[in-house]
């Protein structure tokens, strides 16, 4: 079974009630774990979702999220090493006409390198970049 990543954007999604994506992405989230998916997601990407949910939602609600991730065995870390931490920062510079990020850019390249073609996410970069994304529709451009 291909894995999905998640993104920064999914993360949030599934966690904040008030987020407009938050039916969708927890919906889409849940039918590929029914399905047997593992989700797979990145150092950098966990370091952007803590942060904002720290910032949006408290302290509180950002340690029930990495208990819930950190222990959880359906969820798989791909850590940013230096080897792909350049290849990200090849991409970043190679797309000039994008607004992509250097964590969108460890994405892609993990996406790339575990031939994962589907993100949960919201961020319109994932289909700049040729991934398909859940849910289908996208919500925002971040």
């Amino acid at each position: 079974m291909t894995p999905l990543f998640v993104d920064t954007a999914g993360w949030m999604a599934c966690a904040d009630a008030a987020d407009a994506a938050h039916a969708s992405c927890r919906k889409a989230r849940d039918a590929a774990m029914h399905a047997g998916q593992v989700l797979v997601t990145t150092d950098y990407v966990v370091d952007e979702t803590l942060t904002l949910l720290r910032l949006r939602l408290g302290v509180a609600a950002a340690e029930a999220w990495w208990r819930q991730v950190d222990g959880s065995p359906r969820v798989r870390w791909a850590r940013i090493d230096a080897s792909r931490f350049d290849r990200a920062v090849s991409l970043f510079f190679q797309y000039r006409d994008k607004g992509f990020s250097v964590t969108d850019c460890t994405s892609f390249t993990v996406m790339r390198e575990l031939r994962i073609g589907k993100a949960l996410t919201t961020d319109r970069h994932f289909r700049q970049m040729g991934f398909q994304v859940s849910p289908s529709r996208p919500v925002r451009g971040t």
